[in-house]
Parts: C-alpha cells; sequence; structure tokens
C-alpha cells in the first residue's frame, strides 16, 4: 500500500482505495482487524544491544590486548605498580567508550520522542481520543493548532492549515496545505502539499484526513530506518593508533629479542638478559599512549565547550581536523532562522531595509539615503496595513524569565526579542516596529472588527478595522493574486488607477524579487464607505487601492560568511544542502560566498536522475543541493566519502539524522535541533552558529598536532632506551641500564611530559595547511625520520656517557649505569621542547607551555630523589653524582638537540637562498 501515489488521488478515489467511509470513519472491528495486519503505530528500533555487550566489545581492541599482555609481563617481574597503572588506563577507557557508545544508540528513542502520544480520530461516526500507537491505515483524523500530526495523512478538507515541516524537510517556513490531489507524479517531500506527515506540527488552522501510512512506514519511519541501516565511520585517529600499536609490537619484540640473544651471545647471564629484555619490551610499548591519548581529548572538549561546542565522541574532536568537506544545512545553520524583511517596492520605488533577526532596529533607506516616514505617506501606508493585517506577536523577554526554558542557550543575554506567531506575519511585524508603527503603537488607534483568514486558495488575508475616520481594509497576500482585486494603486502619495502597465511593472518588480530569492508578498487597502457590508470575503476583498510590495528572506548569519573564507583558505569545501527551493538557496550561497564562479547547483528531482556513478563524477563541482530528501542526504555523503573526502555534516532536523550518523563526524544543532539530530551527532553547537564549526576545526586540528608531539617524544625516547641496550650488548659492554631504572624512566618520565604536549599551544599557521588525509600514515611528515634520527643521537650519547664513565673506573659499573640513567632521562627531558615545534627548538618560546615546565621540573625532582635519597639508592642501583659527572650528562644530553637544531637552521637558511633573486639580478623594490 505505501507504493501508491496518494497525493494524486482525489477524495473518492482514496476513500475507496483505502477503504474507509470519510464522514463515519472506520468501524471498531475493521480498526481492531488492521491493527494485526499492519502492526502498530510505533517505530521500530531494530536489534538492540545489550549494555553489557557493549561494555565487553570495548575490550576487544589490539591495543588493550597488548597492554593486558604488558600487565602480565609487569606483574610477573614484581612490578606491581606498573600493573596496576595499566589495568587502570584499560578500565577508564573501556568505560570512556561504552559511554559513548551507548548514548549514539538513543538516536532512534529520540526519534519516537517525536511521535503524538493521542490523537482526534472519527470512528463509528463518533469524535474520540485515541492514543496514536492505536492509529490504522484509514482512520479519520482532525487536526486543530498545536497537535503535533500523529501518521502520514492524507488531507481531505483544511481550513487555512499550515505544518512546520522544517524538521523534516528543511523548509524554512510553516507550509500552507490543501486537500486538492496534485496530479504531478514525482513530487519532493516539500512539494506534497495535501499530505501532513508524521511528526511535523500544526502551526494554524484545522483540518480532516485519513490515514494512509504509520509506523514503519512512515516518511519518519523511512528516516528510522537508515538510521539503523546506516554505520558509525571509524575515525582516522581510531584507525591510526590501531596501525600503530601493531607496528610497536612487531619492532619492539624484535628488537628485544636482538638484544637478548646479543647479550648472552656476549657472555651476559642469561637469566639477567631476560630480565633485562622483558623491561625493554613493556618500555617499547607505550601503555600511556591511549591514556594520553584520552587526556587530550578530553581537555580538548573542554577548550571546545568554551567555544560554544559539545562533544559527544571523544575521537571526532581529532575527525574534524582532517574534515575536507563541510556538508552544512541551510535553515538555522547558515542562516538565522528568523524572515527578516530587506526590500520594499512601492510607487516605481525601491527601498532597502537594514536590520537583521527580530530586534526592531534598521532603517529604510532610498539610494542610500534615509526616508523619512512623515513625509512619505506611501510608505506609512505599507507599513499601517503590515502592522495592523497581522496575528503574530514581537515581544522582549526577561533574562529571569528566559531561565531554564532555552537551558543556557542565550548565555543569558539580556532582553531578547522573540516572535510568537507565523515567521512571516513576524518579519513585517518588525519591519512595522523598525519605524515605530508596531501593533502596541497603533491599538489606540485602531480597532479589529472582523478577520478573513489566509487560506491557500485565496492566498490572501485581511482584516477590517475601525478608526476615528471611519472603517479600514487592510489586506496582504500573494502579489498576483492580489492584483486581480485591485482597481487603483497608491503612487507618488495619490491614488490612481491601476493601469494595465503599472500593472506590468508590479509584476515584474515582484518577479525581479523573486528572482533574488525574496519571498514577495503584496499590501492594499481600502476605505470602507458609511455602513458598507463586509460581512463576506467577496464583500471586503474588491476594488483595493494596491500600495506596494515586501521582499523577505531568512538572512545569513553575520558570522557566516568570514568563517567560511576560513575554510576555504584552511582547503575545507563548503556545501549547502538544504530542503528549501533552489533559487532561495542559490542567492544565499552566493552571499556567503559557498557558490564560486563555475559552481554547480542541483534540486531533489536533477539528483535523483543521477547514477551514483554519475553524482561521484560530479559530486567535487556541486556546491548547492536544493529541495533534497533524507535519502538524497545520505547518498551525498557517501558519494563525497567514495571520493576520499572526510566529510563533515550539520543539521538541525530529523531529515539530518541519518547523513549525520553516516557523515565522518555529525554536528547538530544545540538550540533548533531536534533530539535525533543530537543523538546522531558528535558534535553539537550550543550556539547554532556555523563559525563554531571553525573554531572545532582549528581545536581539532590542534589536538591532532599534539597527539603526534607526543608520539614523537614517546617513541624517540624509547627507540634511545633501546639502542643504548642494543649497541651496548653488540659491542660486548656491561647491561647500560638495570631493569628497574628502565620501568622507572618508562613510568615517571615519560609520563608527565608527554601529558603536558596534549595540552600544547598550537602554533600560529594551524589554519593556513590543507586539511590532512584521511589516510595518511601517523609517522608522515618526516615524524617517522624525527623519532628514529633523535632516539638513535639519545642513544649513542647515552651509551658514549656510559662508556666515557665506566673507562675512567672500570670497577664501579653502577656508577657508570646512574651516569647512563642520568643522561637518558636529562637527553629525554630536553628533547620534549623540541617536540613542540615542527621545526625546531629554537622556533618556539619553550617557556610558553607552563604545563610542560612543571612536569619537565617533576620529572627533575623524581630522578634527583632516585639519586641522592639513600633509601631510594639500593632500590633503584644508582649513587650521587658528583660536578664532574653532572657535567659530562650535561654535554652529553644536550648533543641530540644542539645537532637537530642546527640542522633545521641551516635547513632553513638553504631554503631562503634558494629563493634570493640571482647576484647581479633587479633587487626588491625598497618598502
Amino acid at each position: 500500500m505505501e507504493q501508491k501515489k496518494w497525493h494524486q488521488m482525489d477524495a473518492e478515489e482514496l476513500s475507496r482505495q483505502i477503504g474507509c467511509d470519510p464522514v463515519r470513519g472506520l468501524a471498531s472491528e475493521e480498526v481492531a482487524e488492521r491493527l494485526e495486519r499492519y502492526g502498530r503505530n510505533e517505530l521500530s528500533e531494530g536489534k538492540r544491544i545489550s549494555p553489557l555487550t557493549l561494555l565487553l566489545n570495548q575490550f576487544k581492541d589490539f591495543m588493550v590486548l597488548v597492554l593486558v599482555g604488558a600487565t602480565l609481563i609487569s606483574a610477573l617481574l614484581g612490578e606491581y605498580l606498573d600493573a596496576v597503572t595499566i589495568i587502570a588506563i584499560i578500565v577508564i577507557n573501556g568505560i570512556l567508550g561504552f559511554v559513548q557508545e551507548f548514548r549514539a544508540e538513543r538516536s532512534l528513542r529520540a526519534l519516537k520522542a517525536l511521535s503524538a502520544p493521542s490523537a482526534s480520530v472519527v470512528r463509528d461516526g463518533q469524535v474520540i481520543s485515541v492514543a496514536a500507537s492505536d492509529l490504522v491505515p484509514g482512520d479519520l483524523v482532525l487536526l486543530e493548532p498545536g497537535d503535533r500530526v500523529p501518521a502520514d495523512i492524507r488531507l481531505l478538507e483544511t481550513n487555512s492549515l499550515y505544518a512546520e515541516e522544517s524538521a523534516l524537510t528543511g523548509e524554512s517556513v510553516p507550509v500552507g496545505k490543501t486537500a486538492l490531489p496534485i496530479r504531478e507524479s514525482e513530487l519532493p517531500l516539500g512539494d506534497q502539499r495535501n499530505l501532513g506527515f508524521m511528526g511535523t506540527m500544526v502551526t494554524r488552522g484545522t483540518a480532516k484526513g485519513i490515514v494512509v501510512r504509520t509506523g514503519m512506514q512512515t516518511e519518519m519511519g523511512t528516516i528510522a530506518d537508515l538510521i539503523q541501516q546506516t554505520e558509525a565511520m571509524e575515525t582516522p585517529l581510531q584507525h591510526r593508533l590501531e596501525q600503530l600499536g601493531k607496528i610497536l609490537i612487531i619492532v619492539a619484540v624484535a628488537l628485544t629479542v636482538m638484544v637478548v640473544v646479543a647479550g648472552i651471545l656476549h657472555g651476559q647471564p642469561a637469566y639477567g638478559m631476560f630480565l633485562a629484555g622483558v623491561s625493554l619490551a613493556v618500555a617499547a610499548i607505550p601503555e600511556g599512549l591511549p591514556a594520553i591519548v584520552t587526556i587530550a581529548l578530553a581537555l580538548g572538549v573542554q577548550r571546545m565547550i568554551k567555544r560554544k561546542a559539545i562533544v559527544r565522541k571523544l575521537p571526532s574532536v581529532e575527525t574534524l581536523g582532517c574534515a575536507s568537506v563541510i556538508c552544512s544545512d541551510k535553515t538555522g545553520t547558515l542562516t538565522q532562522n528568523k524572515m527578516t524583511v530587506t526590500r520594499l517596492w512601492l510607487g516605481g520605488r525601491s527601498l532597502e531595509v537594514s536590520g537583521e533577526g527580530y530586534v526592531p532596529e534598521g532603517e529604510i533607506t532610498e539610494s542610500g539615503a534615509h526616508v523619512d516616514l512623515k513625509k512619505d505617506q506611501g510608505l506609512r501606508r505599507l507599513l499601517q496595513v503590515a502592522a495592523l493585517c497581522n496575528n503574530s506577536v514581537l515581544y522582549k523577554k526577561e533574562p529571569e524569565e528566559e531561565r531554564g526554558k532555552r537551558a543556557k542557550a542565550t548565555q543569558g543575554e539580556e532582553g531578547e526579542w522573540l516572535l510568537k506567531g507565523d515567521p512571516t506575519e513576524g518579519a513585517l511585524a518588525v519591519l512595522a516596529a523598525k519605524m515605530g508603527l508596531s501593533a502596541k503603537a497603533l491599538e489606540g488607534l485602531y480597532k479589529r472588527e472582523r478577520e478573513f483568514p489566509f487560506d491557500s486558495e485565496r492566498k490572501r488575508m485581511s482584516v477590517v478595522v475601525t478608526h476615528q475616520g471611519g472603517r479600514l481594509l487592510c489586506v496582504k497576500g500573494a502579489s498576483d493574486m492580489l492584483l486581480e482585486q485591485c482597481t487603483h494603486v497608491l503612487w507618488d502619495g495619490n491614488v490612481i488607477p491601476l493601469t494595465a502597465t503599472l500593472r506590468q511593472k508590479i509584476a515584474a518588480a515582484a518577479e525581479g524579487m523573486a528572482a533574488s530569492a525574496l519571498r514577495v508578498l503584496g499590501m492594499a487597502y481600502r476605505d470602507i464607505r458609511g455602513q458598507e457590508s463586509v460581512e463576506t470575503e467577496q464583500e471586503a476583498e474588491q476594488q483595493l487601492v494596491f500600495v506596494g510590495l515586501s521582499g523577505m528572506i531568512d538572512p545569513p548569519r553575520k558570522e557566516v560568511r568570514d568563517a567560511i573564507a576560513v575554510c576555504r583558505q584552511a582547503g575545507i569545501k563548503t556545501v549547502m544542502i538544504t530542503g528549501d527551493h533552489q533559487t532561495t538557496a542559490e542567492a544565499i550561497a552566493g552571499q556567503l560566498g559557498i557558490l564560486p564562479r563555475g559552481g554547480v547547483a542541483v534540486n531533489g528531482r536533477q539528483l535523483a536522475a543521477m547514477t551514483d556513478e554519475q553524482l561521484d563524477r560530479e559530486v567535487d563541482n556541486i556546491y548547492v543541493y536544493a529541495r533534497v530528501s533524507p535519502e538524497h542526504k545520505l547518498r551525498i555523503v557517501k558519494s563525497l566519502q567514495r571520493q576520499g573526502h572526510v566529510v563533515a555534516m550539520t543539521g538541525d532536523g530529523v531529515n539530518d539524522a541519518p547523513a549525520i550518523k553516516a557523515s565522518d563526524i555529525g554536528i547538530a544543532m544545540g538550540i533548533t535541533g531536534t533530539d535525533v539530530s543530537k543523538e546522531a551527532s558528535a558534535l553539537v553547537l550550543s550556539d547554532d552558529n556555523f563559525a563554531t564549526i571553525v573554531a572545532a576545526i582549528e581545536e581539532g586540528r590542534g589536538i591532532y598536532e599534539n597527539i603526534r608531539k607526543f608520539i614523537r617524544y614517546l617513541l624517540a625516547s624509547n627507540v634511545g632506551e633501546i639502542l643504548t641496550m642494543f649497541l651496548a650488548m653488540m659491542a660486548g659492554l656491561p647491561l647500560p641500564l638495570v631493569p628497574i631504572q628502565i620501568l622507572w624512566v618508562n613510568l615517571v618520565t615519560d609520563g608527565l611530559p608527554a601529558m603536558a604536549l596534549g595540552v600544547d599551544q598550537a602554533e600560529k599557521d594551524l589554519m593556513k595547511h590543507k586539511p590532512r588525509s584521511a589516510k595518511e600514515n601517523i609517522f608522515s611528515r618526516r615524524l617517522g625520520w624525527k623519532i628514529l634520527s633523535r632516539g638513535f643521537l639519545i642513544g649513542i650519547c647515552t651509551l658514549g656517557a656510559f662508556w666515557i664513565t665506566l673507562r675512567e673506573n672500570p670497577g664501579n659499573l653502577i656508577e657508570a649505569q646512574t651516569v647512563a640513567f642520568a643522561t637518558l632521562v636529562m637527553a629525554q627531558l630536553i628533547h620534549v621542547f623540541d617536540c613542540r615545534s615542527s621545526r625546531s627548538i629554537f622556533h618556539r618560546n619553550p617557556l610558553q607551555n607552563r604545563y610542560l615546565v612543571l612536569a619537565v621540573l617533576s620529572s627533575l625532582l623524581l630522578m634527583l630523589g632516585v639519586l641522592y635519597i639513600e633509601a631510594l639508592q639500593p632500590i633503584f642501583k644508582t649513587v650521587p653524582l658528583d660536578f664532574r659527572h653532572w657535567c659530562l650528562v650535561f654535554v652529553a644530553a644536550g648533543i641530540p638537540t644542539f645537532v637537530m637544531g642546527i640542522g633545521s637552521v641551516l635547513g632553513s637558511s638553504k631554503k631562503k637562498t634558494q629563493h634570493r633573486t640571482p647576484l647581479g639580478g633587479p633587487r626588491p623594490a625598497a618598502r
């Protein structure tokens, strides 16, 4: 039954096809039979994963299994503190992952909350209220203002019915509904004006209709099914860390085996070498890496909250950093979701209106000059019609009233202007209020006597008001329909006959405004003579005087254009995906700089006609998608992903949820967003501002670079430790480090500075680089070379200090091992400052990161403690060092940073030299 084109059928055919009496509704027996056949009017949640299964799944990761092995080895070695630390890391990461996934699975439960709890239906000829879940196809439903539509309903009768469908279709204003059949076969959801859809809201008027789809067969059910079928993407960070873990295990085990074999071959005791090898293996595996990543992400989350971005899934923070495309919804995301009059036309003149949103501040200008309302009778009359022929209420809400109702979304802004009523009428009310002609200002002069409501057939609304001089009829509506009722026009302050030429001018002006994506309304009036009867619309709306046109649009947010420019500089493409009309979408995209010269805009029909292969070929050239359905949004996201893009999808409606979940990072609006979109998302913007995404991307890039910094630090340090042992064994030297020293360096010296790198400040040019590839290896951009070269130098210098000390005093192995231990620690602590820059230690202020300074000082104190506290010396096999020893330690530890720093400076100088003008060539002009 769901395949039928319900919008094409008239009332008689509809009743026959679905088997329903359009007057008496269904019989009780028939309802019971259909409920058995079609099931309850509920959304299925699909197969639920138990919380226990979710929790256990967190411990299947390869790196986690390796850490479990490291825990067992540490325990066998008697290093219980190490073992407890690793277990704590595993448990914390498991709990965090469980919480994230458990919240994500609530998407469908939030979607179910949009279903209406009850509905008014006609059964057995009686109007009764039933649970919405008990509705069946064929039920006769009655709708009133404020009702949530309980199922997909084909409307039979409508009385000025308007429905808010933005959460489902992306339409920026309430949609007028009709009961007439629509003969066109293939229609986008937003154009099926004779259907009401489950979960949408009736804003005005009344209606009667027949339920044609329930439960999972509804449009809302289709979205629920898409969410169930859509798999969440693994983030690049998760993928890279898994790869890194495997590489480290293989390398660590191989090198450890080589060290043990080399030691035994050179006469070292097998048991001692085994302990040393196991200690090296534990040190080489950075078991603190998951914890440091989690801490870096968590601290990044705290910073992002301050910048109005709420993170629901930790790894998604890093994913933002490599986003190459942002697919953004238009209404409420790029725009303010507040219809605003921006242009007027009257008497052949075009006027501009300033000001945005619902704040009644702005002015009306003509060719840049302010228009004096006192001297402009035509403008004054237009504003009077706008204010009087209006049912919306503009009001200022005080902060104490607002608290708790918008949940900090307004940040406690004092006196925010709000609107109650239809957004289109609200735009006219704000227009009049800007010039001091608000409804409140006119209420003492005019009193409403009668209203003829707007309906979709007349396409106009009119009111009769009384005033001191008599009675006045004010009318607003679609300009073409309104002109048919006009016989005169207000032109230069005079009422003159409306000639064919003037009609053409007015029509051309309306077409011009519509071509600029403005929603156009005409204004007219007439003075009612004496006791003239105006009991009906036909009597009232005749021989009207046309006043002018108003053009309104949902204006772009002020910050968005700059944010899009920053995205472009950062190599990120912005794509608009909206359910709104193509003309409107193209105009907004042009204003914001989204649609470049040569860029393509397509609508839902064109998209539906494309195969996946055609879309894949064109997707990089398309910047605007208009009149699209939820399935279309999902296709777009998947096509971009097939082209290698990392896709961020923003949205606020139910219709955005499947694409939000399928994208690499889903971003929902915090104020206007539905619970469904929020639960499907990874990031929620608490201020609904697209510009906040730029801040989030900057944080994401910074966090990833910090992760690379501490990976560089940890692995270079570990390479230094392994090479120190390996080269000593190959050279036939004694062990330069005992197992307890290796474990101590790994647990204390590596940990604190690495965590401090996780909160390091980003470099200044972070947003001037193109996004990294999602396939980028963690060791790309010379990171692997930096790790190996610095690790090699640390190992050579540590071994050199050990050999020099041992040569000077061959009988004191503990002294030489203590010097090696101190050299290794100091080399790592100096190296940590080098890791802050992608160039060298000389490119950044080493004292800028105070957390890092404190971490290094803490590690130094801990090192001095095991050297100079007598109770610890036997445990760690150390002796106090004198001044001569410390000179050797500092020289040896400083050589790696000095050598790499000089190399970086020489490399930079060489690049500059290559860009200089050849000798004898023209010199650059003096500045």
